[in-house]
């Protein structure tokens, strides 16, 4: 769903970006909260993965696909606070890098994308878990119905924003019909790929998933060769938080955004997302711009010079997981560092 220039007109897309100008500036602070010594490691790695996966589109219906979006999955897995600055992270990176979502409309992609897709995700999920049993499961669930519903809100949200400064004469009714629509089957793809990542997660370290956190795993007994809760046991004394390690997790997730990035994405869907398929049937694309970065040597997900697809398009999503992660890395270590920088005692102050 990343929207290019020209879609949006100048005045629409300037209220966008101090939008999100504004809501990344109180993430940043909101984030303070959110990163400690289990999710700081990780929120990096969330924003490479997600940059991974959206590499990565489905088809969804004739001659249209969809791509993760990320904002269910990463306030989940790091906070909402933290899961705006992850997508945020992720759509600078494309639109800098590798010329996906237009330099202008970064501020509508950024609403779009990764402010409206967290907010809505987050509020719909701590509702379902409030009123679901504190069951691993019942994150999973309400992972889901978070994930498929942040989708066709994203897509309502790009309809109202087109309704208020598109640059093309489009019945917005026709506009909101078609969006909505396509972008309700993508969410279903969104929520079976957040479900299943939460479900691995929390399957291994609910400890790691903040959306989970107060859930603790029971004793298990082997009887006849199954696993069973203990009755009455409430489960071993976890580790202290601190002394748990990372990096098996981190290794893994970071092997995985790689595989997905470097191989799997030559198998993605090369038919049109939901987005761009709607504006070439509904003439919504008739004034977009080139893209400031077309030049870029990794346009459009692929090595400039490299002729071998397999091979650029590999070697391009290797290229924006690395950087992905180091520059998300960069950013969480030092709101961590601040945060811990607020919470350190005051130096004394001697009179005489």
């Amino acid at each position: 769903m990343h929207v290019p220039d020209g879609f949006i007109n100048a005045p629409t897309s300037a209220v966008t970006g101090v939008v999100a100008a504004g809501a990344i500036a109180v993430s940043l602070r909101g984030a303070r909260r959110e990163l400690d010594e289990r999710t700081a490691p990780l929120a990096g790695l969330v924003a490479a993965f997600i940059f991974a996966v959206q590499m990565l589109n489905f088809p969804v219906a004739a001659g249209t696909s969809g791509h993760l979006l990320g904002g269910a999955l990463a306030a989940i897995l790091v906070g909402p606070f933290t899961g705006v600055l992850c997508v945020s992270v992720v759509l600078l990176m494309q639109g800098i890098l590798f010329a996906d979502g237009g330099l202008t409309a970064l501020g509508v992609n950024i609403t779009d994308m990764a402010i409206v897709t967290t907010v809505v995700a987050y509020a719909l999920f701590r509702g379902l878990v409030k009123i679901l049993p504190r069951t691993r499961r019942s994150v999973t669930v309400a992972s889901f119905v978070a994930a498929l519903v942040s989708v066709p809100a994203a897509a309502l949200a790009f309809t109202v924003l087109y309704w208020i400064g598109g640059t093309t004469d489009v019945a917005i009714g026709k506009v909101a019909t078609a969006m909505i629509g396509v972008h309700v089957l993508i969410g279903i793809g969104e929520a079976v790929i957040t479900a299943l990542t939460v479900g691995a997660v929390i399957a291994v370290r609910p400890d790691l998933v903040y959306g989970a956190r107060g859930l603790q795993q029971r004793l298990k007994l082997r009887v006849n060769g199954e696993l069973v809760d203990a009755p009455g046991a409430s489960g071993p004394a976890p580790a202290p938080v601190a002394t748990r390690s990372h990096r098996k997790v981190w290794i893994t997730g970071l092997v995985a955004s790689l595989l997905l990035a470097g191989f799997v994405s030559f198998y993605a869907s090369a038919d049109p997302d939901g987005l761009e398929k709607v504006a070439a049937d509904k003439g919504i694309d008739e004034k977009t711009e080139e893209h400031a970065a077309a030049d870029s040597p990794l346009a459009d997900y692929g090595v400039k010079d490299i002729s071998d697809a397999r091979i650029s398009g590999g070697l391009a999503g290797v290229i924006g997981v690395g950087v992905t992660v180091v520059a998300g890395s960069a950013v969480f270590w030092s709101v961590r560092r601040r945060r811990s920088d607020d919470a350190s005692p005051a130096g004394t102050e001697t009179t005489v």
